[in-house]
């Protein structure tokens, strides 16, 4: 019998239920997919499934656990294993979606789609997955439902408007909606008090904040939000690897003369650290030489405005990691020429509306 280098349970997790595969590649890389079970997404069902590993593993090879990040019925089990001290990698949908295309399933169920999850990881080279720190992943969930709230707040006053509109707008509508509007008001900076006394309390990413302020139109919600969806880029190794992971990153599709699809950005990551990079982005081109010079540049290229507001916001993203490790500031940075060279002399420009969205 071949020896066995690599063994992964690789799961495809539910609401309520883990599809699971357990596969082995031997050392002629050969993989080997022997078995397949269902559990519950409960404490007892993951239990269950750690006994049906151990059955199923050679004892000699490490085994890691491999799941994708589905929006919060993957944390449970994730914070169950890790803290059992077993090896757990976590990968972005995309990653997986776009493996099991390659694979060319006739027919994608929970049972093929754990399969491919199972062969994803006998394939690559994992790192292991750490839980984010009590403080980031606080500040995660109250940015998030902060966001919530401004969406919200947009929908009550897109709707006065329209109240006040009709031909006969009804006065008691109106005054319940704008009560609405003082209360989501209040919520939010309950929120933002409460985000701003977490930070206060923590030293190293009050340093890290502020050194991320330094950057034009990086505020401390912005980079608040940057440093709690990222966990304080604890998994991020490259500038290319943040982008992927914000779907800032461009793909392209080309072939020969025939196939010469327009560049776009993927959109497959963190829609939150998007969202986030947005208004700074507008914010940096109207007072910052350098950016209005880079947004100029792009939109006499190409024409397309949000495009190039892309690109701002790329840059930002990218500049607040190599601020975080350097542990270093924007001027500081300036002064090593590490940024875009300026050569146009302050172009005239028009942005697009704040109110757009990516």
């Amino acid at each position: 019998m071949k020896k066995v280098i690599k063994q992964v349970v690789g799961i495809d997790v539910a609401q309520k239920e883990l599809v699971v595969t357990f596969g082995k590649l031997a050392e002629d890389l050969a993989i080997n997919l022997i078995a397949h079970h269902v559990f519950k997404n409960t404490e007892k069902g993951f239990d269950q499934l750690i006994l049906w590993a151990k059955k199923l593993e050679d004892e000699a090879t490490e085994l890691r656990f491999v799941m994708e990040s589905t929006g919060i019925y993957h944390e449970k089990f994730a914070y169950y294993m890790e803290e059992k001290g077993y090896n757990i990698s976590i990968v972005l949908p995309n990653k997986i979606s776009s493996y099991m295309r390659s694979l060319d399933l006739k027919t994608v169920t929970d049972k093929t789609a754990s399969q491919a999850i199972t062969q994803f990881g006998l394939e690559r080279k994992l790192e292991n997955w750490a839980r984010p720190k009590p403080i980031l992943k606080r500040i995660k969930q109250l940015t998030r439902e902060r966001d919530q709230l401004v969406d919200e707040r947009s929908a009550v006053k897109n709707q006065i408007h329209a109240e006040k509109t009709e031909a006969e707008p009804v006065e008691s509508s109106l005054k319940r909606m704008q009560q609405r509007i003082k209360m989501l008001n209040k919520q939010e900076l309950e929120i933002k008090a409460e985000i701003n006394l977490l930070i206060a309390k923590d030293q190293e990413l009050k340093n890290d904040i502020e050194r991320a302020q330094t950057i034009p139109g990086i505020g401390a919600l912005t980079a608040a939000i940057v440093y709690a969806e990222t966990n304080g880029f604890e998994l991020i190794r490259n500038k290319r690897q943040l982008t992927s992971f914000a779907g800032l990153d461009v793909k392209e599709k080309q072939s020969g003369t025939s196939v010469n699809g327009k560049p776009r950005i993927s959109k497959r990551g963190n829609k939150h650290l998007r969202k986030a990079m947005h208004l700074p982005a507008l914010a940096a081109v109207r007072h910052d030489e350098r950016y209005r010079c880079l947004f100029a540049r792009l939109v006499a290229k190409h024409g397309i405005k949000m495009k190039a507001i892309t690109a701002v916001q790329r840059k930002l993203l990218e500049l607040i990691f190599i601020l975080h490790k350097n542990k270093t500031i924007y001027s500081a940075l300036n002064q090593e020429g590490n940024d875009f060279k300026v050569k146009e002399d302050n172009p005239k420009i028009e942005l697009p509306s704040n109110e757009a969205a990516l």
